[in-house]
């Protein structure tokens, strides 16, 4: 394989694998949760109400999670926040199981929110750094130079 074809594992791998991860599980998590928190634990109705539709805007960026794509983890960052809203008023208004559910509902939304920061930050950061190195290997073959030249400033002169 051509040296100008191969690019070295990026060090961060371990890291957008685990933001990656915690994002999927946590929206699965809120999606699983807000169903059956509106169907069968703690509806608003008894036999469930309407607001269990609150779901389905979590179910559109699922595809884009598991796809990796960086544009549904920056935007599902700031859906994320209506949820957290909803649990955050209804653990301080409602009462028994309800509110214990709308506390875990703003756990999950805290972690999602962490995990598509942390995995665009860390995505972002590896790409920097991978263009500065591409950059350097253009440059390189087109002035035959060396892709990493030694720093002569600071060498002593007689």
């Amino acid at each position: 394989m051509p040296a100008a074809l191969h690019t070295p594992p990026s060090p961060a791998l371990p890291a957008v694998s685990f933001t990656r991860w915690l994002a999927v599980g946590s929206l699965l998590g809120l999606i699983v949760l807000c169903l059956a928190w509106e169907l069968w634990l703690a509806p608003l109705r008894p036999g469930g109400s309407w607001l269990v539709l609150k779901v389905l805007p979590l179910t559109l960026p699922l595809a884009g999670l598991l796809k990796n794509r960086m544009y549904t983890y920056r935007w599902l960052s700031l859906l994320v926040w209506i949820y957290f809203a909803e649990g955050a008023v209804r653990a301080t208004s409602d009462s028994g199981l309800s509110a214990a559910l709308a506390g875990i509902e703003v756990l999950l939304c805290v972690l999602l929110f962490v995990a598509c920061a942390l995995h665009v930050r860390i995505r972002q950061r590896a790409a920097g750094q991978e263009a500065v190195a591409a950059d350097k290997a253009r440059h390189a073959a087109a002035t035959g130079a060396a892709a990493d030249p030694v720093n002569t400033s600071s060498t002593t002169r007689p």
